[in-house]
């Protein structure tokens, strides 16, 4: 492994806070002193902090999982047909158990769903890491074929009908606080300590920047890559699980406007699409200031196509700062050196 590899290794997955994320914390701060002044104490109300809080853990979730793609140099376009597919075969197992099992059928039923998205995550994976297929036609098409047995199987129609301890996933409270936002945390915290402190961790981002040297240094890339996918897989179908609680309900056409949101989500918190760099910690940052856009656009009563615009052309400018300032930062070095 060369010593640029591993410099590049130890600056891709930090926990610290890097310039991609001072800008995002920055341009939160003054997003928070504009709409403050706009709406009062409004966007910070207990409704509006509640709302923000049961919206952003299923974006916020799938966001990891197209992030731990992206990471590794590929992408995962089905992220939302295994989120639906995998909370529809919870939903029917749990009508089929429910009435014979009582309580102890959710465990059961969540965990039939969790085999259907691994199952979702290997085909991906064997695609993408065994036969050679590229990320984008390999997700494409599994996205297209889960979606379509999806809505075989519904007839496009919802199944609905659970019990608390199901709608408990997406609307429960513990102590005030959303339940979806601590599976959030317990989702994230050690996702971040994988990606940073772990072998796994380690051989993903080096994946993502030069897989030829992961793979001559004698580490299996297809290996790595399969776990990427079925992981990616497995947060999908949590994600699932909590938008059919808080719906109280499965569909197969749930979360559809997620998928290129979480793209843009994962590269505006500093993941580069190419592979290899980013940290979760710059994700997170990127989804608090999108839900913070949507949560006060929504209080100001504007459309929510003005919130998909605004959401894209903040990407844009932080982008173009962060290149403005590292050219800036050249010239001024070069200047300095022909002084």
């Amino acid at each position: 492994m060369s010593l640029m590899t591993s410099n590049a290794l130890k600056q891709s997955v930090r926990f610290k806070l890097d310039p991609t994320q001072r800008r995002l914390l920055l341009l939160l701060v003054a997003l928070v002193v504009v709409f403050t002044s706009i709406l009062g104490g409004g966007l910070f109300s207990p409704a509006a902090l509640f709302s923000m809080g049961i919206q952003l853990p299923e974006f916020a979730i799938l966001s990891l999982a197209m992030m731990l793609t992206l990471l590794s140099g590929g992408l995962d376009l089905s992220i939302i047909a295994t989120a639906d597919l995998a909370a529809l075969t919870a939903a029917y197992t749990l009508h089929a158990l429910i009435p014979h099992l009582g309580l102890a059928g959710v465990p059961i039923a969540l965990a039939v769903g969790l085999g259907i998205a691994v199952f979702i995550g290997l085909v991906n994976g064997i695609l993408i890491a065994v036969l050679g297929v590229s990320p984008i036609l390999a997700t494409l098409g599994t996205m297209t074929a889960v979606k379509g047995v999806g809505i075989g199987i519904t007839h496009g129609g919802v199944v609905s009908g659970f019990s608390a301890a199901v709608t408990f996933l997406g609307n429960g409270t513990v102590y005030g606080v959303p339940f979806s936002l601590l599976i959030l945390a317990a989702i994230a915290v050690p996702l971040g300590l994988m990606l940073t402190k772990s072998p796994l961790g380690t051989f993903i981002a080096l994946t993502g920047t030069d897989e030829k040297v992961i793979r001559y240094s004698g580490v299996s890339t297809r290996g790595v890559i399969l776990k990427v996918y079925v992981l990616s897989a497995v947060l999908s179908a949590i994600a699932g699980f909590i938008m059919m609680g808080r719906f109280n309900s499965a569909n197969p056409s749930y979360g559809e406007s997620y998928l290129l949101v979480t793209i843009l989500a994962a590269v505006l918190g500093g993941v580069d699409p190419n592979g290899g760099f980013g940290n979760i910690g710059g994700v997170l940052i990127a989804l608090i200031v999108l839900q913070l856009i949507s949560t006060a656009f929504n209080l100001l009563g504007l459309n929510s196509f003005l919130t998909l615009a605004i959401w894209g052309g903040t990407l844009i400018v932080t982008a173009g700062l962060g290149i403005a300032r590292d050219r800036v930062g050249s010239f001024l070095s070069l200047w300095r050196r022909t002084q």
